[in-house]
């Protein structure tokens, strides 16, 4: 019924975000909504699928298209419901369970919340060969690294204008620490110290 919905996120519950759209908030249930933090009070596309039961209709929020049709997946094996299938995508290792299943690695299956050994080779006997869709999933994490990084970089050429490097001494150091490995702003700001004094 609805593929996605794009609005303004007004809120973040520790299980759902509340996305404002034409006067109406919306309640998403999401895998760990806090991966959401850095977009509060921005604007969003929020892809959506509705599960609609005798007593309850629910939305459930997702970040990517083909994190959608993992959760879709994950609900047509016996013994997973739609909060099951949550519980497994909030662990965000999701090339990780495509690539378990396909490899019938059971015991890798069984560190998801709620995944026993029995759901664990159900998984692997109804999905094996049907994740086709799960390939973009090793390409959305380069992709979202690599903007990850790009946001690093700007903060630290940023700051090493501040402390009054020029712009032809942090041009000379962009391209290795480009290549250079860092997770924060501070070990990126580390390694171009380093770069700097050679």
């Amino acid at each position: 019924m609805y593929e996605f919905i794009e609005g303004d996120l007004v809120h973040i519950h520790p299980t759902y975000l509340v996305l404002q759209a034409n006067g109406i908030g919306y309640q998403l249930y999401c895998a760990n909504p806090y991966r959401w933090q850095e977009y509060l009070a921005q604007k969003v596309k929020i892809f959506v699928e509705l599960i609609v039961r005798e007593d309850s209709m629910t939305l459930y929020g997702f970040k990517e298209l083909s994190e959608k049709q993992l959760f879709l997946t994950l609900n047509k094996v016996s013994g997973i419901g739609p909060k099951s299938a949550m519980s497994i995508l909030a662990l965000d290792d999701h090339q990780g369970l495509v690539e378990a299943i396909e490899a019938s690695d059971s015991k890798y299956l069984m560190k998801f919340p709620g995944v026993g050994k029995k759901t664990a080779q159900q998984m692997i006997l109804d999905l094996q060969g049907t994740l086709d869709f799960a390939e973009n999933f090793s390409e959305n994490k380069v992709d979202n690294q690599a903007a990850k990084n790009k946001q690093l970089l700007d903060e630290v050429f940023e700051a090493l204008l501040g402390l009054g490097y020029s712009q032809r001494e942090i041009k000379r150091i962009e391209k290795p620490l480009g290549e250079a490995v860092f997770e924060t702003t501070q070990e990126a700001l580390s390694i171009a110290f380093k770069l700097l004094i050679k």
